[in-house]
This record gives structure tokens, sequence and C-alpha cells, in this order.
């Protein structure tokens, strides 16, 4: 299919395979970079970034200015949702985010959605600044954290190995569990719909801990609402393209592509690359799938490995990108051997 944007990114997700495969990194502006931590010390507190929107627009900007990758993606977090609903919510040094856990009928009934854009108006002012200074090739992407993922924040208070509150929650009280996942899905909806009218050209969602529910469960609580968000998204924008991500979702991933039908799905590393180019790529454009580790290593190892991910992906549309985040600790000499391997 082809599409009259310029951009190369918009192209891949159109279903075009284009010579060079676009390029962007989850979380490219972020901690590897010198420039960064300059921002992000002057501006404080990690959401006092998140939420200064001339701040959040500098940094999302950095990558693009020193790598020119094909897409920006704003500067905000997944967690910003259940803080726009009124939980308390900080970020600690060792680890991560912290909330007051809603784990109660009470606690998810207090939640509220009334000045849920009120609050995230500095994530739709960064978007409409950092659209209006990005090159002309480059793309910009919105995004949010799936219901699932978010809900298990929520649930859980922090960061989770066993997410044992949070399938209490979903087995025991399905009732329960289902009210905040509808509450997550019309937020979460609303959320990308009023990113896309700042300015976002394509949305991903993010469900960062799909892989750790059985099979009935991936159905009701990855796929459904995915679908449902998807479906929203487009019935107001039906031409932007919508990036599914359900990392860790393994043999799932075909059931994701075939019911929430996105435009282009990312593939974590862990995802066999020929499976995916046969039983995926056939079927939509794919997005991945380095694993992020990698760039740890040398520029020679980085090139070599980051042509076996072209190679294996090269009969259809592509969007070179990591299979997670790229890592604090990360080279910048690494990253641009990344892209001399890609564009060169």
């Amino acid at each position: 299919m082809k599409t009259a944007s310029n951009k190369p990114f918009l192209k891949v997700l159109a279903g075009e395979k284009v010579k060079t495969p676009p390029v962007w990194m989850m979380r490219q502006a972020g901690r590897y970079l010198p420039e960064y931590r300059k921002v992000r010390a002057k501006a404080g507190e990690f959401l006092d970034l998140c939420y200064n929107p001339k701040l959040a627009s500098e940094v999302t900007l950095q990558p693009i200015d020193r790598f020119g990758f094909d897409a920006a993606i704003i500067f905000s977090d997944i967690l910003v949702i259940p803080h726009a609903l009124g939980m308390k919510l900080e970020y600690l040094e060792k680890t991560g985010p912290v909330l007051d856990p809603v784990r109660t009928r009470k606690a998810i009934e207090s939640l509220s959605a009334k000045r849920f854009h009120a609050h995230l108006n500095p994530v739709y002012e960064a978007l409409e600044l950092t659209k209006s200074r990005l090159p002309k090739h480059t793309a910009l992407i919105g995004f949010a954290g799936a219901p699932w993922t978010v809900a298990t924040y929520m649930i859980e208070g922090k960061t989770s190995k066993q997410y044992e509150h949070t399938k209490q929650m979903m087995f025991g009280d399905k009732a329960l569990f289902s009210k905040l996942m509808q509450l997550l899905v019309d937020v979460t909806s609303d959320y990308l719909i009023a990113q896309i009218d700042a300015g976002a050209e394509a949305v991903q969602l993010f469900d960062s801990w799909a892989g750790v529910l059985p099979e009935e469960s991936f159905e009701e609580w990855v796929i459904k609402p995915a679908k449902e968000i998807r479906k929203r998204v487009k019935k107001i924008y039906p031409q932007v393209p919508f990036i599914g991500f359900p990392r860790g979702a393994g043999l799932y991933y075909k059931d994701f592509v075939k019911e929430v039908a996105p435009d282009a799905v990312g593939l974590d590393y862990t995802v066999p690359r020929q499976w995916a180019a046969e039983k995926l790529q056939t079927r939509l454009p794919v997005q991945g799938n380095l694993d992020p580790c990698i760039l740890l290593t040398d520029k020679k190892t980085v090139a070599k490995e980051t042509v076996k991910v072209l190679t294996d992906f090269k009969k259809g549309p592509h969007v070179f990108n990591l299979g997670h985040g790229i890592l604090p600790a990360t080279p910048i000499e690494n990253v641009e051997a990344m892209i001399k391997a890609i564009r060169g």
C-alpha cells in the first residue's frame, strides 16, 4: 500500500518495503545520552521532566539531533495515566516507580478521570512543540501503556516479578478487576486520540508484561483491551498507524496480530525472527528486535548482529528497533555503529 508521506517510518507502517529500513529505539531519549542527563538534572524529579513541555520536547529531540533517527517518540511515561487518575506516584532511584496500590473496591472507585486531560495537557503541549521542530522526514510517535501492564503497577504499587496481587484480583474478583480494566481502556483510548490531536503521526501501545499471562487470560486482558482501544482510535483517526507491542507474548503474537489487527507489531528480542518473518511479516510490518544488550558489546559485534536482523526481515516491511528499551550503560559509539550498519 502506497502512502503520500515522505517519511520512511510512515511509508513502512503503510505496508511499503523501502530499501533502507527506518530506525528508532525504545527509550531513545534517556540516560545513555550526556545531554539528557544534563536536562534531567536541571528538571529535578523525573515527573517534573515529563510534565515540563519545553524540557520534554528538548529531550525528545536530542536523539534526533544526534543520530538522525526516522521517528521521535514523545518523552513521557506509561504511568502518567494512573497519576492523572489521582494516584500518588513517585520514582525512587533504585526501586523505580512507587504508587499507593489500589486493591479494594473503594480504592478503585476513588479513581477519577475528571481532571485527566487537564493533568496530561503538558504532554499534549510537548507534542505540539516537538512537531513544529522536527525535521521534515522524521515522524512523531505518541504512546501509552496498555491496560494490563498499567493495572499491574496500580495494584502491585511497584514493579513486580510474580504479580500476585494483580492475579489474585484477576482470578478471584473478576468483576472488580474488569471495572479497573474498563476504566483504563476508556482513558487510554482518549489519551491516544488526544496525542494525535496534538500532532502524533503514529501511536504505540506498550504491553510490557503481556508475557506473564496464560492463554485465556492473554485473550481476555491483553487482546480484547488492545482491540477495543485500536477500534476507538481508528474510529476518529482511521489513517493514523497503530502499533502494538505485546512484549513476551511468544506464540500468542499470532493471535494478537489476528485479533487486534494493528498496522504494525513490535517484536521483543525473544521472538524467533525467521518465525516472525514467516508468520507475522507476511501479514503486516514488523518492528524490532535487536537485543539491547548487544549494544553493550563492541562496534564489530553490534554491526554483525544488526545485519542479522536486517537479513532476517529483508523480504517485507520492517522498522528497525530494539527488542526492548536501550540500556543506560550503552556506549554512544555502539548506537552509531548500529545506524551505520543499517544505512551503510
